[in-house]
């Protein structure tokens, strides 16, 4: 078997192009799922996320300031929710500072903040991704058990294991449940749920690389592109991805080598 994975294919400047149009889909949606879990008959606290005169907005706080989280942020501000984005990558939190014109807040992504933002928060989405491993948990049951009763938690990470210590994965059929009054929605292939556009965004960045590895094989379309060499993470038993190996207790071969007839 010879193994290529979405989340792990590259481009020139390092971003991840099969695993971007879901991750923005996921992002924005995110957004909208949050908005009505606050709904009251959802479980949550009854709150809309852009307010109205004389209400305040609710606050939307966005570990993660990637693909998804820049994305969730776009629509969050759309709707006129004070927004927070936390990242560890300073550069990425200048770039969204610029993108949105001070619109929102840039916060370094220490734990401390992590914790004070979301205990603010009535909507936290988590965004954080670890290439071909899973994702870190960000926040405790016990800051759960500190949250506003009927917040709402997005875990966009759960398909990597959820970056909160209380995510387990959901369902479209069955998409939340509560802890301690906060309101969970962490449903697996997030994406799944608008197929039409997730299908077509996905098409769209996947048939280059599809029409390589049917026009040239897959040895010669790797050998020949070194971002498509890079999503390689199985080959006749051989583990090229690093991640991989060490969740699996296996030896990491180079792509390079491993693919050598």
């Amino acid at each position: 078997m010879t193994a290529i994975a979405y989340e792990t294919v590259t481009d020139a400047a390092g971003g991840l192009p099969l695993l971007a149009p879901m991750s923005e889909v996921a992002g924005r949606m995110a957004v909208q799922v949050g908005a009505r879990c606050l709904e009251k008959e959802a479980g949550g606290a009854g709150i809309l996320l852009s307010g109205v005169p004389g209400v305040r907005p609710g606050r939307v706080c966005i570990i993660g300031g990637g693909v998804v989280g820049s994305n969730a942020a776009r629509i969050a501000v759309g709707m006129r929710a004070r927004v927070t984005v936390l990242d560890k990558n300073v550069r990425r939190l200048d770039a969204l500072d610029q993108e949105f014109n001070g619109g929102l807040a840039t916060v370094y992504a220490t734990m401390d903040a992590i914790e004070r933002e979301v205990l603010r928060a009535d909507l936290v989405i988590g965004a954080v991704l670890v290439p071909g491993a899973a994702a870190p948990k960000l926040v405790s049951r016990a800051t759960v058990a500190q949250m506003k009763p009927g917040s709402v938690m997005v875990d966009v990470a759960i398909d990597q294991g959820g970056c909160f210590e209380t995510s387990r994965p959901t369902t479209h059929a069955e998409p939340t449940y509560v802890v301690d009054g906060i309101v969970h929605y962490c449903v697996t292939n997030m994406p799944g749920a608008v197929a039409r556009t997730s299908a077509a965004a996905l098409n769209n960045a996947t048939l280059p690389f599809v029409l390589a590895l049917a026009g040239k094989g897959w040895r010669r379309a790797m050998a020949e592109d070194q971002h498509l060499l890079a999503g390689l993470n199985v080959h006749a038993g051989r583990i090229t991805h690093p991640a991989v190996a060490a969740a699996l207790g296996e030896k990491v071969w180079r792509a390079e080598e491993a693919i050598v007839p």
